[in-house]
Formats: C-alpha cells, sequence, structure tokens
C-alpha cells in the first residue's frame, strides 16, 4: 500500500452541502439528557420565562435561554472553570454541539453572548429553572424534603488579596504600611521594615477596615486548606435522603455559620413549600435540620425551632454552662443533645459528613467552581444555580443509566468493554492461540472454514 501524502497546494471547495458535512455519533449521556429534558418541556419552560428580556424584533440573534442553559450545564458536566473555556469546548466537540442543537454550519455561542446573556436574565429567573429540575427529582421519587443537611464551604473570590484598600480613606495596603513606618521614625522604609510592621500589628485582616475595590462583595477569610484569601462562603441544604441539593445561598466569606443558616434554611422551606403546594412532595410533619459543631449556638437552635425545624446539630465540648434565667435557650441545647445521642441521630451525622461533602466535592471540585472567574453575589449565584442543576440531573441520569456523568459514563464503557474481552480470553478464545503481549505484533487467530 503506498503512502498518501498531503497536498500542499490544495484548493479548498467553495461550496459545499450540508448533507456532505462529516458528521458523529452523539454522546450518549448527552443524548439521554436531552431527551429528558425534552420530555419535561423544558425548553417550552424557559422560553416562557425568559420571554421579557428580549427584544420582539430588533437587535442581533441572541442566545435561545434552552440553550443558554444547556450551556453552563456544560460547565459542571466538563469540570470546565471559565465561560470562555465552556465556549471553546462547545465549538471543538460535535458531541456539545448535538447536544446544544448546532450542526456544523453554525458556530456555537462565544463567551461574549454566553455573560451577557447571563447578565441580562436575571437571579430570580434562575431559581426558577433551579425549581424545575427539583420538580424533574420529584417525579423521579428523588426527593423527600423531610431531612436536611446544612454545610457551608468557602470559594476563592476572583480578586487578588494585595490588591486590597482601607475603606475609609482608599488607601493601598502597601501606602498604609509605609505611612505607618514614617510615623514610627523610618524616613525611607524598606522592605524588610515594612514586613517588621505588618508582622506585630494586630487586626491587620478586619474585613471592617479592609476591602477588594474589584469585588466589594468578597471578604478575608480562610480557605479550606488553610490559605488566607478573598473569599465568598457558599451555603447549600441537602436532602438527606437522596443527596440532592434543595437551596444554595452565597455570602461573604467572612460569614459565620451560625449568622448564615437561617437565610438557607428559609430558602429551603420557600423552595420546598412551593414543591409541597404543586402536590410534587409530601408536606411533613416537622422538618429536619442536619448540621456540625459550627452551626451549634443557643439563638441558632432557638431560631430554627421557631421556624419548626428539629435539629440534629453536632454539640461542641463547652464545659459545664449555666442555665440560671435562660430556661428557654436550655431547653433547645437539651433536646438537640438528647436527639443526637439517639441512634436516629447518631446515623443522621454518620451521613452528614458522606452527602454534605460529596456534593461539594461534585459541583465545586469537580465542576471547577471551587475559584470564581465571576464578581459580584448575583452573577456568580446564578452560575452557581445552574451548576447545582446540573448536579441534581445527575442524580436522575445515576438512576436512567447508572451513571451521573458523561466521563462516569465513559468509564463505565470502558470496563465492561475490558471485562468482556476479559471473558472472551479465558473463555471464548481457540485453543492455541496465545494472548498478545504489549510491544509485539498481534497473532491473528485461524478460524475453520464452514462447511
Amino acid at each position: 500500500m503506498a503512502m498518501g501524502r498531503k497536498s500542499r497546494e490544495e484548493q479548498q471547495p467553495l461550496w459545499i452541502n450540508a448533507t456532505d458535512l462529516a458528521t458523529a455519533p452523539g454522546h450518549p449521556f448527552y443524548d439521554k439528557l436531552n431527551a429528558v429534558l425534552a420530555a419535561r418541556g423544558f425548553d417550552d419552560f424557559v422560553e416562557e420565562k425568559c420571554a421579557r428580556f428580549y427584544a420582539p424584533r430588533m437587535g442581533r440573534p441572541s442566545i435561545p435561554p434552552g440553550t443558554y442553559f444547556r450551556t453552563l450545564m456544560i460547565g459542571y458536566f466538563e469540570r470546565i472553570d471559565s465561560e470562555r473555556g465552556i465556549a471553546w469546548r462547545c465549538a471543538d466537540s460535535l458531541a456539545l454541539r448535538g447536544f446544544l442543537g448546532y450542526p456544523l454550519d453554525k458556530m456555537p455561542p462565544d463567551h461574549s453572548s454566553i455573560s451577557r446573556t447571563r447578565r441580562k436574565v436575571d437571579l430570580e429567573t434562575h431559581e426558577e429553572v433551579f425549581s424545575w429540575v427539583l420538580r424533574v427529582l420529584a417525579d423521579e421519587q428523588l426527593l423527600s424534603g423531610k431531612t436536611i443537611g446544612i454545610d457551608a464551604t468557602t470559594l476563592e473570590a476572583n480578586a487578588a488579596l494585595r490588591s486590597i484598600v482601607r475603606r475609609d480613606t482608599g488607601e493601598g495596603y502597601r501606602e498604609f504600611l509605609e505611612g505607618l513606618a514614617k510615623d514610627s521614625g523610618i524616613e525611607t522604609p524598606t522592605r524588610e521594615d515594612i514586613a517588621k510592621i505588618d508582622r506585630d500589628r494586630k487586626g491587620k485582616g478586619s474585613n471592617d477596615e479592609w476591602g477588594s475595590p474589584s469585588d466589594p462583595d468578597s471578604g478575608i477569610s480562610k480557605m479550606k486548606d488553610g490559605r488566607t484569601r478573598l473569599c465568598h462562603k457558599a451555603e447549600h441544604a441537602v436532602d438527606m435522603a437522596s443527596g440532592a441539593v434543595v437551596a444554595v445561598t452565597l455570602h461573604r466569606g467572612e460569614a459565620g455559620d451560625t449568622s448564615s443558616v437561617g437565610a438557607t434554611a428559609e430558602k429551603a422551606s420557600e423552595v420546598l413549600g412551593k414543591l409541597e403546594a404543586e402536590g410534587k412532595i409530601d408536606k411533613p410533619r416537622v422538618r429536619e435540620a442536619v448540621t456540625d459543631k459550627g452551626y451549634h449556638s443557643n439563638d441558632t437552635l432557638i431560631d430554627l425551632a421557631d421556624k419548626e425545624w428539629r435539629t440534629y446539630a453536632s454539640e461542641p465540648r463547652r464545659g459545664k454552662r449555666r442555665w440560671k434565667g435562660r430556661e428557654r435557650e436550655q431547653s433547645a441545647v437539651y433536646s438537640n443533645r438528647r436527639r443526637i445521642r439517639s441512634p436516629r441521630g447518631k446515623a443522621l451525622l454518620r451521613k452528614r459528613g458522606e452527602l454534605l461533602e460529596r456534593a461539594f466535592t461534585h459541583y465545586l471540585d469537580g465542576g471547577g467552581m471551587r475559584r470564581t472567574h465571576l464578581r459580584r453575589h448575583d452573577n456568580i449565584l446564578k452560575r452557581l444555580m445552574v451548576h447545582v442543576a446540573g448536579f441534581n440531573l445527575g442524580l436522575v441520569m445515576r438512576k436512567l443509566t447508572g451513571r451521573g456523568t458523561p466521563k462516569g459514563l465513559a468509564a463505565a464503557l470502558s470496563r465492561l468493554l475490558g471485562r468482556l474481552f476479559t471473558l472472551w480470553d479465558a473463555v471464548l478464545r481457540p485453543e492455541g492461540v496465545e494472548t498478545p503481549e504489549m510491544g509485539r505484533p498481534t497473532q491473528i487467530p485461524s478460524y475453520p472454514a464452514a462447511a
């Protein structure tokens, strides 16, 4: 066989028929996901909700709402952190083009169109899409809504810590330290002098005094790995029966758990209340909240009890406490202590670490949202909610196909093929035919001719 050579002066055709374009089979995961969305009327739903954000006639062609939300879901399923990366991946992959509904003769949306659509569509519409996905989970019997686990984590902000300025004067951090050095008698402070003054100074990372001019919603805090960065705090509520995320809230990085849990519990009650009114899930007599020891405080337990939540909050060791004149606080703490020491309470606390941390790992670490590429809480929360919606759809796909992500399905198919080859090698391989080794030419078996 003669070796073919690429022509150096090959002229590209001026016109080509659409039927002659190269095609490829779609990804089975995305094909099934599209079938699930189409069966539930996803595109009609989002087009109705987003109609008010589009001009009736004028303007350049826009991204259809269904395509926009699918594009952000691709960021979760393909583990892409930025919208620019999502746009590049969609343009490069034939399978993702098919998922979005773009043939080869049309360009998928670029990153500027994606970001502009995100800015135009408000946060409430993204929340309605998130609630629509929860209805799908309820129809698939994947949502209970009785026992909810609440936990929080940090997201690294899209702003550098060295860019912070004083909130009162707008003075930069280095300029402020140079001023302190000059006030102490050093006329021309060196880098070592500035570092020494900053080392011994207390309260130097106060969020009341310092902030980022580019992302004022961020706060100075420690990440989960111990680094001090400008952060946002993401908090979610997870259904302890299935692992589905029912609510997501976003706070400043330095916000404490006891100060943010009320907003998350209220958002979860609101979302689940709508599903109960629609008859999607049964209304429980009382809801249960499972948290770690960071949420345990007198005021938090009383506040959740007033909102008809039964708490299972892990209690830290505080030693002997005095309850004189605080009978209500004592009753809330002792009731929570009695529940967490019961067999059911111990089982819920063990399950909390599994379900809540696993959700963070999937849609933040695996989904590419641990470090944000957006600024302002509204923008970050919009994409975060679609990421979580993709995670919840992954639970539906896991029920239908056995895997919740495209790569998980591909890995399962690869393992299946490996087992089939192993079976062929052990049972169906003809006698006398040796298994080829790596680096050696494959021996083609000879089969007897048919009679």
